[in-house]
């Protein structure tokens, strides 16, 4: 199996913010959660609080969207187009995303795509609130060996440094730099 995270890495950019960049001129009033949403970011930039705590800050918006669910399938109407070419060349059925983003997002993405297995950050529509940690770093290995106990991957690919755990479970690991595959630097795993 080949194991891929999703933003950055199949997807050119970040879902959840191409996510929310469109749906504010559709829903003009997430903006009144925007200060909230600064001082939850300087404060995680200050280390007072966890990236979890601030990306719940920042999901809070959501309540201003009456039906998500139809938003988020009209979002992906028009962004399916920025999965990266390279990964339709190598998808295989027994691929696997996992993402820091949040489910709701990422399960449209993946239905598209006909990938069957996938995870993502549980985070709660309607209020924004996460049911766990932000699948993230350790916590993407804890959440693929509660699925698959040990986990046999044959490639790993990703963005981020972050990942490095999943990396180091993989027999190759692959860094993805503006679109481009290149192979996961050595001391990085």
């Amino acid at each position: 199996m080949n194991v891929y995270d999703f933003d950055k890495t199949i997807y050119d950019g970040d879902s959840s913010i191409d996510l929310f960049l469109w749906l504010i001129p559709r829903h003009p009033k997430m903006l009144l959660n925007l200060p909230r949403t600064a001082a939850a970011g300087l404060s995680y930039l200050l280390h007072l609080c966890s990236k979890t705590q601030m990306k719940q800050n920042f999901y809070r918006a959501l309540k201003q969207v009456p039906d998500l669910d139809s938003e988020v399938k009209i979002f992906w109407d028009s962004h399916i187009e920025k999965i990266y070419p390279w990964y339709y060349d190598q998808q295989r059925e027994d691929d696997i995303i996992i993402s820091a983003s949040p489910e709701f997002d990422i399960g449209e993405a993946c239905a598209r795509l006909g990938i069957k297995t996938w995870m993502a950050s549980r985070v709660d529509k309607k209020n924004g609130t996460y049911d766990g940690l932000n699948c993230h770093g350790e916590e993407k290995v804890r959440r693929l060996k509660e699925l698959i106990l040990e986990p046999q991957i044959e490639n790993f690919y990703s963005d981020s440094f972050s990942d490095a755990p999943l990396a180091k479970l993989a027999e190759k690991a692959w860094l993805i730099k503006d679109g481009q595959v290149i192979p996961w630097p050595e001391g990085r795993r």
